[in-house]
């Protein structure tokens, strides 16, 4: 097996463990054609398993009593449990890129299209650094900044987004994503994603989101307006109690704006919506009237305070 298939194989593998996760799954038979279809995918499920030798300690998806009622052996109901479990090491542990890296990254103010090979594309805003392997079409490294997805899907072949130790899985899905300086945000437009599937495991629907602060690592589920989700893209960032610290980094991200801010103005709320143009100058006018604060020009860029 070629290192290309090597993966797709550990890419379905993780699929099937998720769907597996459903209570309503009922597709075993499938499963099992999958699992017959290459000899060499028992060979990647070994793989996987050494490379962790305490699987008791991960939660197992599937049950022994679940493949209780099919035509099979015994023996190969056991090693069936193993491979699911084996399937999840895989998802933690495995080195996720090749030495075929394409690092794509946009400075403060440019935004950037990329279409890939499946159909799917990466709108790509300002600030941004992402990450692209050659070996892996349909997994990509959000390093810093904000991309939206727009991801055709794929039974048995998973779109995943890594952002620093966070995955993101999709289930057929557009979605916007935040790398900030210290917190990560995504928001669902359509369809469903998967927030680590090894972890929390929080299914997002559309028309919602989360928020992550690193400083404690708890996603935060919150309903976000779905029509906003991406307005970057079209000059429109809408906000519903954002920190001003949060806008003045997406402005400079987005318009290429130097922001400085005060201390007791960062925390404060925003709520509202304001728009990109070619006018700084407005674009800081509408900030400050709607938040309430005031804007010094220096030398580079604007003070924000109270």
């Amino acid at each position: 097996m070629s290192d290309g298939m090597a993966l797709k194989a550990e890419e379905q593998a993780i699929d099937w463990m998720i769907r597996q996760r459903d209570p309503g799954f009922d597709d075993w038979d499938a499963f099992t054609v999958w699992l017959e279809m290459n000899p060499e995918h028992a060979a990647v499920f070994d793989r996987v398993a050494s490379m962790d030798a305490d699987l008791d300690q991960l939660p197992n998806p599937v049950e022994e009593t679940a493949f209780s009622s099919e035509p099979a052996p015994v023996n190969r109901r056991k090693w069936l449990g193993g491979a699911m479990a084996a399937a999840l090491v895989g998802f933690i542990s495995f080195s996720l890129f090749s030495n075929d890296v394409t690092r794509i990254q946009t400075i403060a103010g440019e935004q950037r299209t990329v279409a890939l090979a499946d159909g799917s594309r990466i709108e790509i805003n300002g600030a941004t650094v992402i990450e692209l392997d050659e070996d892996r079409p349909r997994f990509v490294r959000l390093a810093t900044g904000e991309a939206m997805f727009h991801v055709v899907h794929r039974t048995g072949d998973p779109f995943m987004v890594e952002v620093g130790k966070a995955r993101i899985v999709d289930l057929g899905t557009a979605f916007n994503v935040i790398r900030r300086r210290n917190s990560l945000s995504v928001a669902v437009s359509e369809g469903l994603v998967l927030y680590n599937p090894q972890r929390e495991n929080l299914r997002l629907n559309a028309g919602y989101g989360i928020e992550v602060w690193d400083e404690d690592g708890s996603p935060k589920v919150q309903a976000v307006d779905r029509l906003s989700i991406g307005g970057w893209s079209k000059g429109q960032l809408v906000y519903n109690g954002a920190s001003i610290g949060q806008v003045a980094e997406d402005l400079g991200r987005t318009a290429g704006l130097t922001l400085i801010v005060a201390p007791d103005v960062a925390a404060l709320p925003f709520r509202g919506a304001l728009l990109v143009r070619d006018d700084n100058q407005q674009v800081i006018d509408d900030l400050t009237a709607l938040a309430g604060i005031r804007a010094e020009k220096q030398k580079e860029g604007w003070l924000l305070t109270r």
